[in-house]
């Protein structure tokens, strides 16, 4: 199977976004990814490789640079896109990212993926509720979070927005704001399990000067991308 389109590809795709830190990438990412694209209909699922999460600690976390490599091994021959366009343009939340990449591939459909673990704490997130009003929203059950998503100040204000699972792959013709929960077979893996296991993963992809595919430019390396 080919790797994902090109980000400049003229023709009007179905696109779902994967925010995370991705430290590192690992075989449930692609799973569930997969999984996604089958379940939405999508032509592709991009990785957005966060430079640095607002609400994580920046302890423990590895180079960018080591990050997208990591992601981008992760998703070869397959229709995922690694990516780290907001190192580039300087966004640090993800409705500056979501603005940027639809005034930038106004070509293109976009649906937000997030785990269940995510919409427990969507409430924080900056400018949620303009979030949802800019793109439908897809929630990944993870067991140990269901109830706790469904109980939170943004899953109520959402509660009228939910939409059948059966219909998913309509997602494109959705008013806003609209939220799906699919549900997959649990994966077991962890970015934490693997960090427990080798703190110095990252040391495998050393620090060198990468491209970063939806913006055409290279990425800082090293203490570099610590500016954004």
């Amino acid at each position: 199977m080919a790797d994902a389109a090109p980000a400049d590809s003229p023709a009007r795709q179905r696109i779902g976004l994967l925010g995370g830190s991705f430290n590192p990438a690992h075989g449930g990412h692609r799973a569930i990814s997969l999984r996604v694209m089958a379940a939405l209909g999508l032509d592709a699922v991009w990785w957005l490789v966060s430079p640095g999460n607002p609400l994580k600690p920046k302890a423990g976390m590895a180079p960018l640079t080591a990050r997208l490599a990591s992601a981008r091994k992760m998703a070869r021959n397959s229709r995922i896109l690694a990516a780290a366009p907001e190192a580039i343009w300087g966004t640090r939340y993800t409705i500056d990212t979501l603005q940027k990449l639809q005034h930038r591939f106004p070509q293109h459909d976009f649906i937000w993926l997030m785990g269940a673990d995510n919409l427990v704490q969507f409430d924080r997130w900056r400018s949620w509720r303009k979030i949802a009003l800019t793109v439908p929203i897809a929630v990944i059950a993870r067991p140990s979070y269901d109830a706790a998503a469904r109980s939170q100040v943004a899953t109520g204000w959402l509660r009228d927005a939910v939409r059948p699972s059966a219909s998913c792959q309509q997602w494109t013709a959705w008013s806003l704001p609209a939220l799906v929960f699919l549900r997959f077979p649990p994966d077991p893996r962890s970015a934490s399990a693997i960090r427990e296991a080798d703190p110095l993963w990252h040391h495998a992809y050393g620090s060198r000067k990468m491209r970063e595919p939806l913006t055409r430019q290279y990425l800082p390396v090293s203490g570099e991308e610590e500016r954004f």
